[in-house]
Formats: C-alpha cells, structure tokens, sequence
C-alpha cells in the first residue's frame, strides 16, 4: 500500500479506485487526478495488461496527461481515466460494462466516462444504462457518437498552425506529410491533407487499413512500417502508437514538424522534446492537437450541437499557435510551454474558486461548472 499512496504523491492524484465484481469478473481502476476544473472526464480503456501494476501505472499516467489535455483545450474538465483489464475482443459483454457503470455511478459525478482503446460507443450505451456519468454516447440518444473525426480535425488544425509558424503559411499543397498509422483517426486526417492537395506517405501495420486509405484516397503512397521514419517529409504525423520519438527514431526523421494524433509519442517527455528542439524540429505537443475528441465528447454535458463542437475543434489551431509563442518568449521546448499553459489556467481558476459563493445550481448547463 505504501508504494501506491507513493505514487499518488509523485503524480499528485486525488483518487484511485479500484473495482472488482466477482459476478461479472470485472476488474478495473479508475483514477482521478485533478478536479479543480471540474469533474474529472476520461476515457475507459480496455486492454489485456501483463499485470495489475502495470494498469495501474498506465491509468495513472493518461489521468494525468487528461488534466492537461482539458486546461489546454479550455474545458472546464478535470483529468481521470479508466482501465479496464481483459481482453477486449474476448472479455466484453453487457453484465461487466454495466457493472462498471455502476462504479461509475457510485463517485457521484467526480469521473465522467467515455470510450478509449479496446471500447466503443455500444460498449458506453451499456454503461449508460447503469450511469448518468457517461459520453461518447451515439447520436440517437443525444450523443455525439464517434469522435475520430473531430480528433483529426484537431491535428488538422495543429498542423497548418505549425506550417505556418515555420514557414509563414497554412498551405500543404505540394507539401508531403507521412501519417504512421490509418486507422480510424488517421484515415480522416488523410483525408483533410489529401483535400489541401498535400501528398501522402502512410504506413501502418494493419494491411487493411492501408489498402482502404489507397483505395479511397488518390495519390496516396505506402511504405513497410519500419520505413516510415526516414520519408523526406515536410510533416511527420505519429497517429498509431505512443513512444515513437526516442533515441533510435529521431536521428533518422527528415522532417520539419512532428505533430500527430497519438498520445504520449515522445518515449521521454524532458529528452525526447528537447532533443527535436535541438535539431530545430517544431513538436507540436500531442495533448494539444489530439483534443479535438475531448472537446467533441465535453460538449454533450451542455447538450451537443456539431457546429458548435466543429468550431471548438478549430480553435486548437489558435491554441497551438500560443503555445509555439509561449516557447519562443521563455526560451522553452513547446512541450514544456504547453504544460505552463495548462497549469497557469488551472492555478488562476484554482484562486477564483477559493471563494465561497453558496450553493451552486445544478442544471444540465452547469455541470462543467460544478468542480
């Protein structure tokens, strides 16, 4: 115990909640990093982990990667996350989600669930059916459904602002981009660059999902996945797996941006950001760009309107663009920019919400209000 109230400490974590169902065989965590915004929003992934420990250290690091995701984007959100630990093409059925609604239930509010790796809408509608603390849901019960293309116009938007803090335009006509990975979220970023007239390298490590980006998409080149480090690329976009700018994959890249739709892609946040920082190579940080989702799913607790959730999205364009001016002034990596943008937002509302205001009304439209 004393080692799991350590790493509370180190990471700063309000809560860890551990749910088992014996019935079901449900067993996951759920973990809350910060409410100070609001309550904590994070999705629930399900993935077959090698042990407990490590679900535990994984929900604790994205819980707190969502704390800085919402501060940035501008949401009045907190950061938490889910895991739920089982296999998701064997594990899944109707008894172990709405199990896990209830846990959800049971926090009143301080976690609001949504759909990660390994689960989906569906999976969230069972959820819903035990919780009111849940969204992601589909369209037809006021949902916002699938979030993938509002997290690649996110990226989108990231990476004409860095086109444009680099070379004074947005434009990626005639400009190459190489996306790693095509699956649903960079399908639909494919599909943004090839409409600007950008040409495509994909690589992915699913066949499929590269023979449907060919087939949709005319001009579109693939390469063997390993190869996708050394294209000749005004953009590099990681939007498969986390870790992929390390030692190893950095001196090969040829690229003036790194911006993409995975988390965590730097395998050290401090070494890895500083060293695409001394090879002049603009990162915009993942967190940022890859928003576009959140914001989406966030905006159901007000009661969801697409347009309204499109222009949201947008503004991480703008959003990007102060942080490339945060690191230019303070002399600083983007990354660590994007980290005192977010915890600047989060200690002056912190100030503002010491002050007792009495009892805070509770309708629909309050609820991000209520941290």
């Amino acid at each position: 115990m004393s080692e799991i109230f350590a790493q509370l400490q180190k990471r700063s974590h309000e809560q860890v909640v551990f749910c088992h169902d014996e019935v079901t065989g449900l067993k996951a965590i759920i973990a809350i990093h910060d409410t100070t915004l609001g309550p904590a929003l994070g999705g629930c992934r399900m993935w077959h982990y090698e042990s407990e420990a490590d679900a535990l250290r994984d929900v604790m690091r994205l819980s707190r990667g969502m704390t800085y995701k919402s501060a940035a984007a501008g949401l009045n959100l907190g950061g938490g996350k889910a895991v739920i630990i089982g296999s998701s093409k064997t594990g899944k059925n109707e008894a172990l989600f709405r199990s896990y609604g209830r846990f959800v239930q049971g926090l009143a509010g301080r976690y609001i669930t949504a759909e990660d790796v390994g689960t989906t809408v569906e999976d969230m509608e069972w959820v819903l059916m035990e919780s009111d603390h849940v969204v992601g849901i589909s369209r037809a019960l006021g949902g916002s459904g699938d979030p993938s293309p509002f997290t690649a116009l996110g990226v989108y938007e990231g990476i004409k602002a860095a086109r444009k803090w680099t070379t004074g335009s947005e434009s990626l006509a005639g400009k190459t981009v190489a996306v790693q990975g095509v699956g649903h979220v960079g399908y639909h970023l494919v599909k943004h660059l090839v409409h600007d007239g950008a040409r495509v390298v994909v690589a992915d490590i699913d066949a499929d999902n590269v023979r449907r980006v060919i087939n949709d998409f005319k001009g579109v080149e693939a390469v063997a996945p390993d190869r996708i480090y050394d294209v000749d690329c005004d953009v590099f976009a990681p939007c498969a797996l986390g870790a992929v700018i390390n030692d190893d994959t950095i001196p090969r890249l040829k690229c003036a941006i790194v911006c993409g739709c995975s988390n965590n892609i730097l395998a050290d946040e401090d070494v890895h950001s500083r060293a695409l920082w001394s090879r002049e190579i603009l990162y915009a940080p993942d967190y940022v760009v890859n928003a576009g989702g959140l914001i989406n799913v966030a905006l159901e607790l007000e009661g969801y309107n697409t347009e309204r959730a499109t222009q949201k999205v947008r503004a991480i364009h703008d959003i990007t663009t102060r942080i490339f001016n945060i690191a230019r002034d303070e002399n600083i990596t983007t990354l660590e920019a994007a980290n005192r943008l977010a915890e600047r937002r989060i200690e002056a509302l912190a100030k503002v919400r010491d002050r007792y205001v009495g009892h805070r009304p509770q309708r629909l439209g309050n609820r991000l209000r209520n941290g």
